[in-house]
């Protein structure tokens, strides 16, 4: 920036016995020239604008007066400190402005994501005491949800203000939403490993089959219902997307996997027990999984998703451990995911946003209100039959394949997320609930890897039938998979989702349902 500055002063000294002129030299057009600092945290870019005019012409033009008056050499000592200072005082401008916004950024950042965090724990809390099974962190997003509707009808700014103060916190989770959902199949060896082989090709077929099935009645029900009201379809508002992951976060995960899984191997009890020891180095490789499998050609993660690169990344450092020490995996695949608060290991951590998840589509939510209300009918419609078909079929095929009774019970909520379906299965007697959580996320796995070549073989265009078709079949790893490459289709996955896990609950705690489910089992 100072170069032509510089070099046009030179130019001056070295003629300043000549009379000036400018019109010797080529015209000098006006250049606007914009330096954007940007603030970069968690993964999510804020750029802070400061733009000004750049004239090559104009120091020479406020100077040339004095350079009338005073000698050569006085005129090139000035000039060349007016600029020197003035290019020095830029540049430590913007330096320092750009360290300040990336400064209240990531407080910006800690604040309204410790803000959600401690909601999700604070409701925990009140639902454990109050003893009700119902997920918490779904009514708390109907609660949000309702907040900012009447907000934003009575006090429009409030809930502008509301939404933009939320907006780092909802990119960060945005960012690494599939992340949250690994844990429980990473440790997916430890769940199946007691069932049956052909009861587990029956499963496969059913789950499989099942989820394919709801897609299609959840997605064509809904394209059926808009074509009997009759709503035309409008575009959904803009959902900003999260930046990639740069090299140096790749690095930085990189240099604390190789430390920590090192220390781990000397000590096994180096940060008190086993599993938060090893939580350092599990963590790791999840995260590392994830950044590789975002980095695949967009033809190889249509087939092979992210998800799968991760949880694989987990499993292959858990036995590399699990080999190096001669503890073998299932201990190491314990580590991870110990459902133990005091001694939590890196699936516990991970698991420990769900709520906060859940909790977050509610601002998505409010943000495509205006589609969410047009289109209220087909929502509705599409997810209460989706989620009838798929618990009766799913009671059906069991009993045509001949699959125990005990096993077509626990596999019944497939298409509900796992803290719904373990409470729904709580009604029947003698459910495998680790059969239950297993099927729940092997039914997610399958939809996160395929759900986008499907419904583009399917001919599903708009986001409203594409996420109430992904998540009335395939729950909140199907959400996570399409929302991180459709944010638009994210509201409509949020509302199906929970929707799908409400009516399944409320139609399973009916007894005439269970009653009528069981017969068809027989």
């Amino acid at each position: 920036m100072a170069s032509p500055l510089v070099a046009q002063t030179v130019q001056i000294c070295h003629h300043h016995s000549k009379q000036f002129s400018f019109k010797s030299q080529s015209p000098v057009k006006r250049n606007s020239r914009t330096k954007t600092p940007i603030g970069v945290y968690n993964g999510s870019q804020n750029v802070y604008n400061r733009s000004y005019l750049i004239k090559p012409w104009a120091p020479i033009r406020v100077l040339e007066p004095r350079f009338l008056q005073m000698g050569p050499q006085e005129t090139c000592s000035s000039r060349g400190i007016s600029m020197k200072s003035t290019s020095s005082e830029g540049s430590t401008s913007t330096s320092s402005s750009s360290i300040s916004q990336t400064v209240i950024g990531v407080l910006h950042l800690l604040v309204s994501l410790g803000i959600i965090l401690a909601m999700d724990k604070l409701l925990k809390k009140a639902f454990v005491a109050a003893a009700i099974k119902f997920p918490s962190a779904l009514f708390g997003m109907f609660c949000i949800f309702s907040v900012l509707v009447i907000l934003d009808v009575t006090i429009p700014a409030a809930a502008t203000s509301l939404m933009n103060f939320f907006e780092p916190a909802l990119l960060f989770i945005q960012r690494w939403l599939p992340l949250f959902y690994v844990p429980s199949l990473v440790v997916l060896p430890l769940s199946v490993k007691d069932i049956p082989a052909a009861s587990g090709v029956k499963i496969c077929f059913i789950t499989a089959g099942g989820w394919l099935a709801s897609l299609c009645v959840a997605g064509f029900t809904a394209i059926a219902v808009r074509k009997m009201v009759k709503t035309e379809m409008t575009d959904a508002e803009p959902m900003a997307k999260p930046s990639p992951f740069s090299p140096l976060e790749m690095w930085a995960w990189s240099g604390v996997f190789l430390i920590s899984f090192v220390v781990a191997l000397l000590n096994r009890t180096a940060l008190g027990t086993a599993a938060t020891t090893c939580l350092p180095f599990l963590l790791a490789s999840t995260v590392l999984g994830y950044m590789a499998g975002t980095g695949l050609p967009s033809g190889v993660k249509k087939v092979f998703h992210p998800i799968i690169c991760c949880a694989l990344s987990a499993d292959f450092a858990a036995l590399a451990f699990g080999y190096l020490s001669q503890s073998g995996l299932d201990p190491v695949l314990g580590y991870y995911l110990t459902k133990v608060s005091s001694n939590p290991g890196a699936g516990d951590v991970l698991m420990g946003f769900l709520g906060s998840v859940i909790l977050s589509f509610s601002f998505s939510m409010f943000k495509q209100r205006k589609l969410v209300k047009r289109h209220a009918a087909e929502i509705f419609t599409s997810v209460i039959v989706s989620t009838i078909f798929s618990l009766y079929s799913t009671a059906l095929v069991g009993r045509l394949v001949e699959l125990e009774p005990a096993l077509t019970v626990s596999i019944l909520p497939r298409c509900i997320t796992v803290a719904l379906a373990l409470s729904i299965v709580s009604f029947f007697e003698g459910a495998n609930t680790s059969l239950t959580a297993a099927v729940v996320v092997v039914t997610g796995l399958i939809g996160a890897n395929f759900v986008q070549a499907v419904l583009d073989k399917l001919k599903f265009r708009d986001p409203i039938a594409r996420g109430i078709a992904t998540a009335s079949s395939a729950h909140g790893l199907g959400t996570a998979a399409l929302s991180a490459k459709e944010p638009e289709a994210l509201p409509f996955c949020a509302i199906a989702y929970a929707l799908t896990g409400i009516f399944g609950s409320l139609f399973c705690s009916v007894p005439a349902v269970r009653q009528s489910l069981l017969a068809i089992i027989g």
